[in-house]
């Protein structure tokens, strides 16, 4: 594959303003000895987590809330403020204190990745299932712009809140070019001859700088990441996500896309996207391990009752930690009493403990679970000199 200058873009002067349209991938990726470290790293770590990870008695269980959270911290980057126990607990059948909107916004992003997940059984990644993706992300959105599946026709922009075309911090291609850029990106993604690690992250960066939605940019584009690492086999099942990283690190993430854009920084950006990778890689491992040790020493703690369902029960909370009785009968189709009577074993146990005071519905949750689920990102940064 030849390669293209390490020219990021070109400007167009349309009047008052000018656009970036970036220039079709690959730059000439310079292998520095610290490169080279940490795409090793990243390598590395995310096969022991495509290993260890797979290997575990349910990793397809756990990729349900592991998909959950990712929606939560994806959609917390765009300002949607729902948290992963609001959005477990409502689809739990609970009553929660947010807006019908945020909680939208995050099932939607949970809808859009999990449907790009089969698709992958079809089609590759391309400009097709990126539209795909959008639509199912914006569907009901807030606001009348959002124009579900369809590329922007008009001029958009990046900058603070109330900023113009005259104030904004980067103006992506005009409508004009987005297509034309798109059909470049997707034969890039095909024909890559980089490490995938590397092409993933360069394809990252160039759908960012294409923005080629009116809304909703920010989370297809960390959507594409998940889809392209079990696209390439890399992951047998989503675990990992890069949503946590770049909100822990969010001033880092813009600065290192505008560099890119700016100056040509693409080693900068090579560094902190493989970086991303390894330390979410031993994040997630982290958090899967302790989940199933926990899962594990429950059962343990419940061997030899004289029925198996409190087992069973136990099963629905690694794919939600949140539980009703209602619930639990009917995804086990079992007597409403039979489930009360299997929760409550397990609150004795204690396992569950109730979260809402009616009698009537109540909801219980395995907190224990839920703490490992959210607790912050440990993000030390790679030894990499």
């Amino acid at each position: 594959m030849s390669k293209s200058p390490n020219i990021p873009g070109r400007m167009i002067s349309l009047g008052s303003y000018s656009a970036f349209v970036p220039t079709p991938l690959p730059p000439a990726v310079e292998w520095t000895p610290r490169l080279i470290r940490v795409l090793s790293d990243a390598d590395r770590l995310i096969g022991r987590l495509a290993g260890e990870g797979g290997r575990l008695p349910n990793p397809h269980v756990l990729m349900r809330p592991f998909v959950r959270r990712e929606a939560v911290l994806s959609s917390k980057i765009e300002g949607t403020q729902a948290t992963l126990g609001e959005l477990l607990a409502a689809e739990a059948g609970a009553a929660v204190n947010r807006s019908p909107e945020d909680l939208r916004e995050v099932g939607n992003y949970v809808v859009a990745l999990e449907h790009g997940i089969v698709r992958l059984k079809e089609l590759p990644l391309c400009v097709r299932l990126v539209r795909e993706l959008h639509e199912k992300l914006m569907e009901g959105a807030r606001g009348h712009h959002a124009t579900p599946g369809r590329f922007r026709t008009t001029q958009n922009w990046i900058g603070k809140p109330g900023s113009t075309l005259a104030t904004a911090t980067f103006i992506p291609p005009p409508p004009g070019e987005v297509e034309p850029c798109l059909t470049a990106w997707e034969k890039f993604l095909h024909g890559s001859e980089l490490p995938p690690l590397v092409t993933i992250a360069l394809a990252h960066y160039q759908f960012e700088a294409i923005h080629p939605f009116l809304d909703g940019n920010g989370r297809v584009g960390r959507l594409l990441i998940t889809l392209f690492l079990i696209e390439r086999k890399i992951l047998p099942t989503p675990l990992l996500y890069l949503s946590a990283f770049f909100e822990a690190s969010r001033r880092d993430y813009y600065d290192g896309l505008r560099a890119v854009s700016g100056r040509g920084a693409w080693q900068d950006w090579l560094e902190y996207f493989l970086q991303g990778i390894a330390r979410m890689s031993e994040d997630a491992l982290s958090r899967a391990t302790r989940i199933n040790d926990l899962l594990v020493q429950w059962r343990i703690d419940l061997a030899g009752q004289s029925t198996n369902t409190p087992l069973r029960v136990l099963d629905l909370l690694a794919a939600n930690p949140f539980v009703t009785t209602t619930g639990a009968a009917n995804q086990l189709n079992l007597a409403f009493t039979t489930a009360q009577r299997a929760i409550e074993r397990l609150e004795r146990n204690c396992v569950l403990r109730p979260v809402s005071d009616s009698k009537r519905g109540r909801v219980y949750c395995a907190r224990a679970l839920l703490d490992i689920l959210e607790e912050p990102a440990q993000l030390t940064p790679l030894n990499a000199e």
